[in-house]
């Protein structure tokens, strides 16, 4: 089985596409006009706390500030049982201005008004989500075989590492440096 990837950019758009045995399988296209931010993951520092819109607003290094509500923060409190309660505590308890914070934007900036964000942080793959802060395991909606999904799954629980939610690592080899010629 022969898979490759087919790659041209310019400066206005680049195309990618997956060639398995001849016979294409996905086509990626992204125009520099239409270029967004959703999805982009980035580590950003409060700015603004407001306990009455339960919000804060977070730079990300964008022209603005970038809107957090409260009910977007991931609460490491119910990390254990995975299962979060309705929010009824002050935002205040969960950020505080100048505090880093690790954020995905999931509404691009319109007008005047920034980026919206969210703590629930996910990189989807072709086939499987991962959510370091979540439990269990996301399988993307594009297999609509039932018995896929669950063997899919069951695969990945079954080569989960003990570590929760560990990602895989590879060791790296140091390198000894070259000696000057």
């Amino acid at each position: 089985m022969s898979t490759e990837i087919l790659v041209n950019a310019s400066t206005h758009e680049a195309r990618a596409a997956v060639v398995e045995n001849g016979v294409l399988q996905e086509v990626f296209l992204e125009r520099a006009s239409r270029r967004g931010l959703i999805s982009n993951i980035y580590k950003g520092r409060v700015s603004r706390v407001l306990p009455g819109m339960q919000a804060a607003f977070i730079e990300i290094g964008m022209e603005r500030t970038a809107f957090l509500h409260a009910s977007d923060i991931f609460d490491p409190r119910h990390a254990e049982t995975g299962i979060e309660q309705p929010r009824t505590e002050n935002i205040r308890s969960l950020v505080a201005e100048g505090n880093e914070i690790l954020v995905q934007v999931v509404k691009d900036p319109l007008g005047t008004k920034g980026a919206r964000l969210t703590t629930y942080i996910t990189l989807p793959s072709r086939y499987l989500v991962f959510m370091p802060k979540g439990r269990g395991v996301g399988v993307s909606a594009r297999i609509e075989n039932e018995r896929e999904r669950e063997r899919l799954r069951a695969a990945v629980l079954a080569g989960a590492e003990p570590e929760e939610n560990a990602a895989p690592r590879r060791k790296m080899r140091r390198r000894r440096p070259c000696a000057p010629t």
